[in-house]
């Protein structure tokens, strides 16, 4: 077995035997690792305390067939303020899973491993469900699945294009509905044919996120109803694009 060393974010740990645990990390040259970590859940254990979930460490493992070896851990950055905060823990275990879904075991995927550490430690010190919904948003571009904003799904006429009101002035096309299976906008002609109704400052938000204006939409935050229709049509998007539930949803 080889010895290696790495860096990475725990996502999740399940009990084995009496004394073991089975840690899952998000690793930055390994991508995804299961591994043993023997003896962890007696009491005085060297290294228990620093593989919880979300937490950033460096550490050292033998290479096995399926499971690795923990022998060695230190902790980076313990994010404490995510596991004292409920809020904010159900949101971080949220990307967590989210992650746990879409990572490839043993493919080292250096834009995910980025963006799951940086969203974390904002998530730590701004508690606000933008930086969850941000980070579904991202994730679902990263992994090919880029929403389309800027134009009708359907037809594809664009926000700019104009049209002829009641009164014969240019007025821009409104976008009012998400459709999940055309992955992006839906103007008020085609949302008639299907797509989930989504209110016009809520699509403007997420139009924000993909553009990279996180940073702009946590100093100015749109209204709570806002903010909950984004974060609900992120995981929406997320759970019909990888084919699968986000469990941890439920808690948000």
């Amino acid at each position: 077995m080889a010895l290696y060393r790495d860096q990475g974010v725990v996502l999740r740990t399940i009990k084995l035997g009496e004394t073991d645990r089975i840690v899952t990390m998000l690793t930055r040259g390994n991508g995804k690792v299961r591994a043993v970590a023997k003896g962890v859940r007696k009491p005085g254990s060297r290294f228990g305390a620093r593989l919880e979930p979300t937490s950033h460490i460096a550490f050292q493992c033998y290479r096995g067939r399926e499971l690795d070896i923990v022998t060695q851990v230190e902790t980076i950055d313990a994010n404490r303020p995510l596991r004292e905060h409920y809020g904010s823990l159900t949101h971080a275990v949220s990307m967590l899973e989210a992650v746990d879904q879409v990572a490839l075991e043993r493919e080292p995927n250096h834009a995910l491993y980025r963006m799951l550490e940086s969203a974390l430690r904002t998530l730590a010190r701004e508690p606000s469900p933008i930086v969850s919904a941000a980070f579904f948003w991202k994730l679902l571009s990263l992994e090919g699945f880029h929403p389309m904003l800027d134009a009708c799904a359907r037809c594809g006429r664009a926000s700019a294009d104009a049209h002829e009101d009641g009164d014969g002035d240019a007025a821009p096309v409104p976008f009012v509905a998400f459709d999940l299976g055309e992955g992006g906008v839906l103007c008020a002609a085609c949302s008639h044919l299907g797509g989930r109704r989504t209110s016009s400052e809520t699509l403007a938000v997420v139009q924000r996120i993909v553009g990279g204006q996180v940073r702009g939409v946590l100093d100015d935050p749109p209204p709570e109803a806002v903010l909950r229709e984004v974060e609900r049509l992120a995981i929406a998007a997320l759970e019909y694009a990888s084919d699968r539930r986000l469990r941890s949803a439920a808690l948000l």
